[in-house]
């Protein structure tokens, strides 16, 4: 289970990762992660929020790829830059995959992810030497 403080709570939350984010998929999950700002009053960890459809499977799949995610991603909250929020969108792959292989692709597609966001801040930090 995640800490209290690692969760995304608000579908405001969500709605802005998800369309503001960088994406890396995979054939089991697709990552959206959006970094954190730097403002006195924000959330110095990162939190995860976990989507996971019907077209996953029934209820009783759909529970297990959350919990199998969540215990995932409790592993890689080293992984993420601080203040990042990340949501998870299992696809329905990830009904016939076990722990190991979401855990696998989690670790990757949250590298991928990390190293875009990076890659923008770059960017964005050179472009604004540059003024």
């Amino acid at each position: 289970m995640l800490p209290p403080a690692h969760r995304l709570r608000r579908p405001s939350d969500f709605r802005t990762t998800v369309r503001q984010g960088l994406r890396a998929g995979s054939s089991t999950m697709v990552v959206h992660m959006l970094p954190g700002s730097d403002e006195p009053g924000s959330v110095v960890v990162p939190r995860f929020g976990f989507v996971v459809s019907r077209a996953v499977g029934n209820a009783v799949q759909r529970n297990l790829v959350k919990r199998r995610l969540r215990a995932s991603a409790r592993e890689h909250l080293d992984a993420c830059p601080s203040r990042a929020r990340v949501v998870v969108r299992a696809l329905p792959g990830a009904a016939a995959a076990d722990y190991a292989e979401l855990d696998r692709d989690l670790a990757r597609n949250l590298a991928r992810a990390s190293s875009r966001v990076d890659a923008r801040q770059s960017t964005a930090t050179v472009a604004g030497e540059g003024r």
